[in-house]
């Protein structure tokens, strides 16, 4: 696997762009609109939910890479099968891993969804810390993207895709609670978390799972993924997605929150995983807690959830092309070995944290 068709070039599909491109693949970007940004390598404008074009472009690579909204991917996932292409995708979506997955069981290559960081990475986290338990009490995951600096009373900044976010804090959620495979409400179970000193609140969100229910079933009486947040965010986002009817109006109820709290540069990402079970007849806790901050990468700061995004599915890639991922089916990503994938040029960045 050499050549890499990356669809959408937003901060996420450009920056992947770069690592891969430094990780030594041929990589093309393509996307309705030509990148304001000079790139290091070459772009074409195309229209990316035409079948027709997206299949003239892609016949000539080995691989694609969708940073595309969650719900152009079944049409891209549907190509990259009908072309023998490896396919990864970023997705949080339980509908559009379980098409992707419906694809793998008739296809040449790997279809790899779930590629970025909740699900990704936190779930190879996760599996790595059971490892050396002869019974799993617990699996906690819990991710948070905040803002450095929060103001007003949500403590939040969309640095992230709206439409991503409502649904995470809209569709049912996947848990494991004392053997039980079952779906429960989001913006539930809130607990509190200090990490360095700081206090945070987490909360059941959707999809941050990805296949761990399917995978840890009969292994663990308890698996559960939570959204970090600073206090206070969970109980005036149940406010205004309840009390207010905005859960009927997600696409206006995304608009209206990205006004009110835009963007920032100074992001963090918060991880904090963690098992509980016994070894050797003994309870044990083992945890993985980190906290990563935006890093200069070509020339330019990329923010924290950018690069942490980015670098999970780039290590992906280079996985696959040295052999030490699967060449055919589906890919879970508790089946990675997260040595291995810090052994990767772009999974490298994740050991660098304060």
């Amino acid at each position: 696997m050499h050549k890499i068709a990356l669809l959408g070039l937003g901060n996420v599909g450009t920056l992947a762009g770069i690592l891969l491109q430094q990780a030594g693949f041929h990589v093309v970007g393509f996307d309705q609109f030509t990148p304001r940004q000079e790139l290091p390598y070459p772009t074409i404008e195309t229209d990316l939910s035409s079948a027709e074009q997206l299949k003239k472009e892609l016949k000539s690579f080995d691989g694609v890479l969708s940073a595309l909204p969650y719900a152009l991917n079944p049409l891209v996932a549907q190509i990259a099968h009908d072309l023998n292409l490896h396919y990864f995708d970023l997705t949080e979506d339980v509908h559009v891993t379980k098409k992707v997955r419906e694809l793998s069981q008739t296809g040449k290559r790997l279809m790899a969804p779930q590629c970025g960081l909740a699900p990704g990475f936190i779930s190879i986290v996760a599996s790595h810390l059971s490892t050396p338990f002869d019974r799993v009490r617990a699996i906690r995951m819990r991710v948070g993207a905040l803002p450095q600096h929060p103001t007003g009373l949500l403590g939040y900044a969309f640095n992230w895709s709206p439409e991503g976010v409502v649904n995470e804090y809209l569709n049912d959620c996947e848990v494991i609670e004392e053997g039980q495979h079952k779906w429960v409400s989001p913006m539930e179970w809130i607990e509190t978390l200090h990490v360095n000193g700081r206090k945070y609140e987490a909360f059941t969100t959707s999809g941050g799972l990805g296949t761990m229910c399917e995978t840890f079933k009969g292994r663990v009486e308890n698996l559960d993924y939570k959204t970090i947040r600073y206090p206070g965010h969970a109980q005036l986002m149940n406010f205004f997605f309840h009390e207010l009817l905005m859960r009927e109006r997600r696409e206006e109820a995304g608009t209206i929150l990205t006004n009110a709290k835009p963007r920032v540069d100074d992001d963090m990402v918060v991880i904090h995983a963690s098992v509980e079970g016994e070894i050797a007849g003994h309870l044990q806790r083992r945890e993985f807690v980190r906290t990563y901050y935006p890093k200069p990468i070509y020339h330019d700061m990329r923010r924290a959830i950018a690069w942490t995004t980015t670098a999970s599915v780039c290590a992906v890639i280079e996985m696959v092309r040295d052999g030490t991922l699967p060449q055919t089916g589906f890919l879970k990503q508790e089946d990675i070995s997260l040595d291995a994938f810090l052994n990767t040029k772009s999974g490298a960045l994740y050991r660098e944290e304060r």
